[in-house]
C-alpha cells in the first residue's frame, strides 16, 4: 500500500520519479531489487520499515504501488501477479455471497468468466447489460443486490466507448460501486477516479508493462475504507506479484506516455487505412469521426489510443486469412506491448464466452497497433489483404 502525494506534477513527471527515489546508501539513481522473502526484525515485533515478510510487503513491489497510484491519481494502490488476480482480489474484498455484478455485455471474456464461472458458485450473481443504454442499466442494478457495476472502456474487442461520469452517478444513486478495467486506454489516456469511479483496474500486462514480458495486475482507488478492504485480501490471499515483475512493471510504466502517444498515432493512421479498403465491413476505433463514442472519447480520454478491431465482408475466411498472412503484426494473445499483434477474439481471448450474448463476431480480428513504422504496418497489411 501507498499513497500519492505527487499529484500536482505533470504526468511523465510522475511516470519517472513516483516511488523511484534514489537510494540513500549509495545514491543510485534506480532503486535496488529487493529479492528477499523475509526480513531481520530488531527485536519481536520491531519491524524495520515496517516489514516483515515478502507476501506482506515489499520494497519494489511497494515502489510501483506507489507509482500506479501517483498515475491514476489515486491514493492506494495494489500490484498483483495478474490482471485477473487482481480482479479476483477486488471482487472476494468488496462482495458477499449474495451479491450481483452488473457488467458490461461485451466485457473481456476472461472477466465474465471469472465473475460467471469462478465466483458464481461462490454465490455472487451478475447481470450482463449495454452500457449505453443507462435505462436498462438503472433496472439491472435496481432489480438486483448489485454491489459493483463494472465498466471497461473502450471496451475489449468491440471499442464501445461508456460515459464513466454517468454510469458512476447511476451506480451510486443505488448504493453501488463503480468499477472501471482502464487496461486498454491506461492511465496516461484516462483517470477514471477523476471522472467518478470508486475503483481502476488494470491488467499491468498490457500497456502499463509495454514490453510483452511481465504478467501483472493492479488495483487503484481513492477510499481509505475500500483500500483497506483490499489490502486486507492482497495480504491474506498472497497473490502478490513478486519483484522481478514489479521491476519490470515499473521499468515499463516510466516511459508509458510516450508509448501511448506512438500508439495512438498509429492506430490512427491503420484505422483509416481499413476505413478505405473494400475488403472491410466495419472498423472499431474511437478515434474515428464516425465512431458512435467518438466524441464522449475526445472528452474523457486524451488521445484514443491502439487498439482498433476490424470486421471483414469476407466473414470468418477473411478474418481468419488475413489472421494467418501477416508478418510484423503478429497472431498472438495479448496487447499493449511495442510490437503488434493480431488476434482472432472469438478463438482466442474471447472463446470462453461463445454461444453466450458476449460472444465477439467471427469476422473481427483485433490489431493492437505498435509503435513500429505506421508505413511498414500499413505495407504488411496490403500484402495480408492480397491473400483474400
Amino acid at each position: 500500500m501507498s499513497e500519492n502525494t505527487q499529484n500536482t506534477q505533470g504526468f511523465n513527471t510522475r511516470a519517472v520519479h513516483a516511488g523511484q527515489g534514489f537510494e540513500p546508501r549509495t545514491g543510485a539513481v534506480v532503486p535496488p531489487l529487493h529479492f528477499s522473502s523475509t526480513y531481520a526484525q530488531d527485536g519481536i515485533g520491531n519491524l524495520r520499515a515496517g516489514y516483515e515478510y515478502g507476501r506482506g510487503g515489499n520494497p519494489t513491489r511497494d515502489a510501483l504501488q506507489e507509482q500506479l497510484a501517483a498515475l491514476e491519481n489515486g491514493t492506494h494502490a495494489y500490484s498483483f501477479s495478474s490482471g485477473l488476480a487482481a480482479e479476483d482480489s477486488l471482487i472476494r474484498a468488496l462482495t458477499a455471497p449474495g451479491d450481483h455484478i452488473v457488467l458490461g455485455n461485451d466485457a473481456y471474456g476472461g472477466t465474465y468468466r471469472l465473475i460467471s464461472r469462478v465466483l458464481g458458485s461462490w454465490g455472487i450473481g451478475n447481470t450482463a447489460v449495454d452500457m449505453e443504454d443507462h435505462t436498462a442499466l438503472a433496472e439491472a442494478i435496481k432489480a438486483n443486490n448489485t454491489r459493483l457495476v463494472w465498466v471497461e472502456t473502450p471496451s475489449n474487442p468491440m471499442m464501445r466507448v461508456t460515459d464513466i461520469r454517468a454510469v458512476a452517478q447511476i451506480a451510486h444513486e443505488a448504493g453501488a460501486l463503480l468499477v472501471v478495467d482502464n487496461t486498454f486506454a491506461s492511465p496516461y489516456l484516462q483517470q477514471p477516479l477523476d471522472l467518478g469511479a470508486d475503483v481502476v483496474v488494470h491488467s499491468t500486462t498490457k500497456y502499463i508493462g509495454g514490453h510483452s514480458d511481465v504478467v501483472g495486475g493492479a488495483i487503484i482507488v481513492k477510499d481509505a475504507e475500500l483500500a483497506e478492504k483490499i489490502g486486507f485480501i492482497q495480504f491474506a490471499v498472497g497473490a502478490v506479484s513478486g519483484p522481478m515483475d514489479a521491476f519490470l512493471t515499473t521499468r515499463g510504466l516510466k516511459t508509458l506516455g510516450v508509448r501511448m502517444k506512438a500508439h495512438s498515432a498509429n492506430a490512427m493512421e491503420v484505422a483509416r487505412w481499413l476505413q478505405a479498403r473494400p475488403e472491410v465491413e466495419a472498423v472499431h476505433y474511437p478515434g474515428l469521426e464516425d465512431h458512435p463514442g467518438h466524441e464522449l472519447a475526445k472528452a474523457q480520454m486524451r488521445d484514443f489510443g491502439g487498439m482498433v478491431s476490424v470486421q471483414f465482408t469476407g466473414g470468418e475466411a477473411a478474418a481468419r486469412t488475413v489472421a494467418e498472412a501477416t508478418r510484423i503484426f503478429t497472431l498472438a494473445e495479448s496487447l499493449g506491448g511495442i510490437e503488434s499483434l493480431m488476434n482472432y477474439p472469438s478463438e482466442m481471448t474471447h472463446a470462453s464466452v461463445k454461444g453466450t450474448e458476449l460472444a465477439v463476431p467471427v469476422n473481427l480480428l483485433r490489431l493492437s497497433v505498435g509503435i513500429e513504422d505506421p508505413e511498414d504496418l500499413i505495407a504488411d497489411l496490403e500484402q495480408a489483404f492480397a491473400k483474400l
